[in-house]
């Protein structure tokens, strides 16, 4: 049995993760599902001060006092640009990485700058407008674009939606790749529908050889789909073991 280690992207919080980690660990698995500073139940400690800097000292600070050992590390949408810091800094705590419908940054990006140039404007605009120039005003026309259409779902979600700082969208990240090179890495995109924002992520994580894998799911695929999503998950950590395959089979439809 594994450890896991499921991180949120932006708006979000642990609670996203309520139905992935009761499958995990029914199965018999340890998950941790920290929420970010200023996100889910941390919403009180939200200010123009919270960065990217701040979550990767989330992470490794987990990883730390948790003292876990080949973790499985799974970041979810923003948190994808964390991976580098926290490979950097955790290499020997971590087992594989997996972007889960996330993003991916090379050193001294920010994350705005792997979004479309129109998805850029249009964050810093609504922060200016709405955000005291500061953060992203969480609302329910985000489930939309992420594809979230069950109403049940909706009603539980977009209150615990969180504001979220734009700090975390213009930090750049600085990082040396090789850590997380050295790493197990899987890249999962979500089909229905995608998400064009991750299209860059994507064509890299193909370029850079990572193990690619699909889920019929939006973007939420953790709240869409969470048993498919758990299959995956414990599919994926399985090759990163010692002496497990580095090339997957297709993913089979959940």
């Amino acid at each position: 049995m594994g450890d896991y280690v499921l991180v949120h992207g932006a708006m979000h919080g642990g609670w996203c993760w309520r139905f992935v980690r009761d499958r995990l660990s029914g199965a018999g698995h340890r998950v941790f599902t920290p929420s970010l500073t200023g996100q889910g139940e941390h919403r009180h400690l939200l200010g123009p001060d919270v960065g990217v800097a701040t979550h990767v000292r989330d992470v490794t600070g987990l990883l730390d006092y948790e003292d876990l050992r080949d973790a499985h590390l799974v970041l979810h949408s923003y948190a994808g640009i964390l991976a580098g810091p926290v490979a950097e800094r955790a290499a020997a705590r971590l087992a594989s990485v997996t972007f889960l419908g996330a993003f991916v940054v090379r050193p001294g990006e920010c994350l705005l700058d792997v979004e479309p140039p129109a998805t850029a404007e249009r964050y810093r605009a609504l922060a200016a407008s709405d955000g005291e120039g500061w953060y992203l005003p969480a609302d329910a026309s985000f489930l939309t674009r992420w594809g979230v259409t069950d109403e049940a779902l909706r009603a539980w979600a977009a209150p615990r939606l969180t504001d979220f700082p734009l700090r975390c969208q213009t930090d750049t990240v600085d990082f040396d790749p090789g850590p997380l090179a050295a790493l197990p890495t899987s890249y999962v995109r979500h089909t229905r529908p995608p998400l064009p924002s991750l299209d860059l992520s994507l064509s890299r994580a193909d370029a850079d050889g990572w193990d690619i894998h699909s889920l019929p799911a939006g973007h939420d695929m953790m709240l869409e789909a969470p048993e498919a999503t758990a299959r995956l998950l414990t599919r994926i950590a399985e090759r990163g073991e010692p002496g497990g395959p580095r090339r997957p089979s297709p993913s089979p439809p959940p």
